[in-house]
């Protein structure tokens, strides 16, 4: 499989047709979504040095390149160096968002339980993840601690999502409260991971077209406080259980979107 490259930001996209203002605009918008066979795309910054220095790519190595919005760019090294490496586009591809998204909200834990969890759902085709301040949640989350948590599981889902191949890169939202969650019940399909639930996740219904966000929802060290749970399901939301293990924090929440591939036929 070829090296995947993330090109969200430090790109340079060139075309060479002789059409002088045409190609002037091409190199001004610089995204790879206008990009085509023939165009040359030229890496710079932390993304060149990645290509060249860390995975060592070569003149002539076929590689792929993606915008994380769901730009897919086959191309073929023809320059490698640690500040720019230049990539000519041999084929093109659009990839659609899939329907139904899947939504991680994940609760805040303790140490890297939560970070570790975001990255393996990343990998494992979230859409959406969204840092949960729940009532027992023993991280806490002040203003200043959630811009800097928000920026450090963005960074890591944009390098999970890499290493992932994916062509669209999960977004990450600012914290939620448990309102927040009990209102989303009412329009998108709900699912709380809750090991004393009669549903088993993996028996899930899921109806043909149903396009309605699928949010699951994963508690923190100690579980869901019995009063979020009431109030979650008494919006809608649908309690599940994985099964008769009790999974930590960290690997539920993937455990789950594993199970929800396989239930959407995706695996």
């Amino acid at each position: 499989m070829a090296l995947h490259f993330l090109v969200d930001e430090g790109a340079e996209l060139s075309r060479a047709t002789g059409d002088l203002a045409a190609d002037a605009e091409v190199a001004r918008r610089g995204t790879l979504a206008g990009a085509e066979p023939g165009d040359t795309v030229t890496l710079t910054g932390a993304e060149a040095h990645h290509a060249a220095v860390v995975r060592r790519v070569r003149v002539g190595e076929a590689v792929t390149l993606g915008d994380g919005a769901g730009t897919w760019l086959e191309g073929e090294v023809r320059d490698a160096a640690p500040k720019r490496v230049v990539v000519r586009v041999t084929a093109r591809a659009d990839i659609a968002a899939v329907r139904p998204r899947l939504m991680l909200v994940q609760a805040l834990a303790k140490g890297d339980r939560d970070e570790l969890a975001v990255q393996a759902a990343t990998e494992l085709g979230a859409d959406e993840i969204v840092p949960w301040q729940a009532s027992r949640s023993v991280s806490r989350w002040d203003a200043a601690k959630a811009v800097k948590g928000v920026a450090r599981w963005q960074s890591i889902v944009r390098e999970a999502a890499k290493q992932a191949h994916r062509a669209w890169v999960p977004t990450v939202t600012s914290p939620v409260a448990t309102p927040v969650l009990v209102a989303r019940a009412g329009t998108d399909r709900v699912l709380v991971l809750d090991p004393t639930a009669s549903t088993p996740l993996a028996q899930l219904e899921i109806a043909p077209g149903d396009e309605r966000d699928l949010v699951l929802v994963v508690g923190p060290e100690g579980g869901i406080d019995p009063s979020e749970l009431d109030a979650l399901s008494a919006a809608g939301a649908e309690l599940v259980r994985l099964g008769d293990a009790v999974l930590r924090t960290s690997t539920a929440g993937p455990a789950a979107l594993a199970v929800l591939n396989a239930r959407l036929g995706r695996w």
